[in-house]
């Protein structure tokens, strides 16, 4: 009789390959070296108000980008229960759906960090706004994407307080959490832990999208995001000579 092979005989099987074409390479190929921008703040904070005024700002400069909010991920990447139950059914959605209490939001933030390595990894900028909660799950974030030192992690802290998020409520969840309709509410039922030494610090209840944005722009460009095209692409001509 053949025995089932053990968990640790499957983990040997899971290598690791490297790519023939580096971080590097796609640098020079884009004119820019991938990132992720990390907006965290409260539900209403302003997070992806701001984040796709800088994505449209990326394009306009024709800057390759790309944005994950956090309501679209919920639907795919990250679909709640509820979401995937129709076409997977009751079993499966159970297993693999995320809800929102604290250890599916921690897988939450860890799918999400893997997906930003790979989009950094292509040479884009990648932009992402969520509540992310919890501290201990940023940081996880951020060294998923600096663990081979190619890579920049931003945190952004759109600090708004909790009364201008309450006040704005676009969709009616602060309230849903204050009447105990929704469980485990950032703000109201669950906490919220600020970053300790964020990179960058918005006030957006103070500024324009517009102008926040510009902030995070200047940001990138102070610590060489991006590099001039034109003597790329002449160093390039030059070597081949």
């Amino acid at each position: 009789m053949t025995s089932e092979p053990s968990t640790n005989a499957d983990a040997t099987k899971v290598i690791w390959h490297t790519g023939s074409v580096s971080a590097i390479d796609r640098g020079k190929l884009l004119g820019q070296v991938g990132c992720v921008v990390w907006f965290t703040g409260l539900s209403g904070s302003g997070k992806s108000t701001i984040a796709n005024a800088l994505d449209r700002i990326l394009v306009q400069q024709g800057r390759p980008s790309l944005l994950l909010d956090g309501d679209n991920i919920r639907h795919g990447l990250c679909a709640t229960p509820s979401i995937l139950k129709p076409s997977y059914g009751e079993a499966f959605s159970e297993r693999f759906g995320l809800s929102f209490s604290p250890q599916d939001r921690e897988e939450n933030i860890r799918r999400i960090g893997e997906v930003a390595y790979l989009i950094a990894s292509a040479g884009l900028i990648c932009l992402s706004a969520f509540v992310s909660p919890y501290r201990k799950d940023r940081d996880r974030v951020r060294n998923v994407v600096e663990r081979d030192n190619q890579f920049q992690f931003f945190e952004v802290f759109v600090d708004t307080p909790l009364e201008t998020c309450e006040k704005r409520d676009p969709k009616g969840l602060y309230r849903q959490a204050r009447e105990g309709k929704i469980p485990f509410f950032t703000g109201i039922t669950d906490p919220y832990e600020p970053p300790e030494n964020p990179d960058l610090v918005l006030g957006s209840s103070f500024n324009t999208p517009e102008h926040c944005a510009q902030v995070v722009l200047d940001l990138l460009t102070k610590q060489n995001v991006f590099s001039n095209r034109s003597s790329i692409a002449d160093g390039a001509a030059g070597s081949a000579r």
